[in-house]
């Protein structure tokens, strides 16, 4: 593969820009220079394309690259935006394709698919911008009637956490969901609470020989005070332990069940699945199709407790770019 010219995205119109700029670097870092020409194309909040310090069209910064590995996370990024137009110009890139990429990043969608696999996930609400004001009090005075409190509110198409909370009683509920309508948000999850340990597991198509290489589970521990927040992932103040110190048997069922929903949602070429797990099961609770690839990322984790470098892992999810594979 030598003399392959690999375009790496980062930044974006997004609320995960910082994260994003970090992935990317990130990869730029460890692509193998005696493999690649890297080439940086950074994209602006604003979503203006630029390559060498300079503004330029997207299909001039991909007209003279082989592939592309997509470092950004977020709204147009990961929920297939970005993806549509790679696929128009043709370039092989790495991660889902569009259409798989808008299901996984819309956690009603991801939901569904993961109760017609099988799999538990909390009850919830969903409230789009079109719910009539009393359909929304309804449901969510009904919420707080029904369920146990807290609740958690979650923004249907943001990831990394981004306005995530958890909320008591009616008026503070029906502030929260107000709040990220009003933001932009186009539909909130409004999630039953379900306490127990945190987990996240990812998988590596054709890796090892395997179709599906299911990586360790991470135990995702946040601090007494607070769930695994935006501030929880990103300040340091989480531990994570990985491998997870689950049983045989949990560690087995979180490893299918990240590999089932990779199949469920359509993915390709790796995601990681995040989890609770109670002692009435495990409970899905959604899927990154690109998760981040910074150097204390979750995935990167789990790749180095099985022996994989960053550098191996970025030249095969390349590989898979250029050769098609579609599972």
């Amino acid at each position: 593969m030598r003399g392959t010219v690999v375009g790496v995205l980062r930044g974006g119109p997004s609320r995960e820009y910082e994260v994003s700029l970090a992935s990317g670097h990130a990869i730029i870092a460890n692509l193998p220079k005696e493999h690649f020409t890297v080439r940086d194309i950074y994209i602006d909040k604003q979503g203006v394309w630029h390559e060498r310090g300079r503004p330029v069209t997207p299909h001039r910064a991909l007209h003279s690259l082989d592939v592309v590995v997509i470092g950004l996370h977020g709204e147009y990024g990961e929920d297939g935006e970005v993806q549509k137009l790679l696929e128009k110009s043709g370039v092989p890139y790495t991660g889902s394709d569009s259409f798989s990429s808008f299901v996984a990043m819309h956690k009603v969608l991801s939901k569904e698919r993961a109760k017609q696999a099988g799999l538990k996930t909390p009850n919830y609400y969903y409230i789009e911008e079109s719910t009539a004001p009393h359909h929304m009090e309804h449901m969510l005075r009904e919420v707080v009637r029904t369920w146990p409190q807290p609740v958690v509110v979650k923004p249907t198409r943001w990831g990394s956490s981004v306005g995530v909370t958890m909320t008591t009683g009616y008026a503070p509920l029906h502030t929260a969901v107000t709040g990220l309508l009003a933001q932009g948000a186009g539909g909130v999850l409004v999630e039953e609470y379900v306490k127990g340990t945190e987990a996240t597991a990812g998988v590596v198509e054709e890796m090892r020989g395997e179709k599906l290489y299911a990586l360790p589970p991470v135990e995702i521990i946040p601090p007494s005070s607070d769930f695994f927040s935006y501030e929880a992932k990103y300040s340091g103040i989480s531990k994570e332990v990985c491998p997870g110190r689950f049983d045989k048997q949990v560690q087995a069922e979180l490893e299918r069940q990240a590999r089932v929903m990779h199949d469920a949602l359509g993915l390709r070429h790796y995601s990681r699945s995040d989890f609770i797990v109670t002692p009435k099961g495990i409970y899905y609770l959604e899927t990154n199709s690109l998760p981040g690839l910074t150097n204390e990322s979750l995935l990167l984790s789990s790749l180095s407790a099985v022996g994989i470098s960053f550098s191996d892992f970025l030249s095969h999810i390349v590989a898979l770019a250029r050769a098609g594979k579609k599972r």
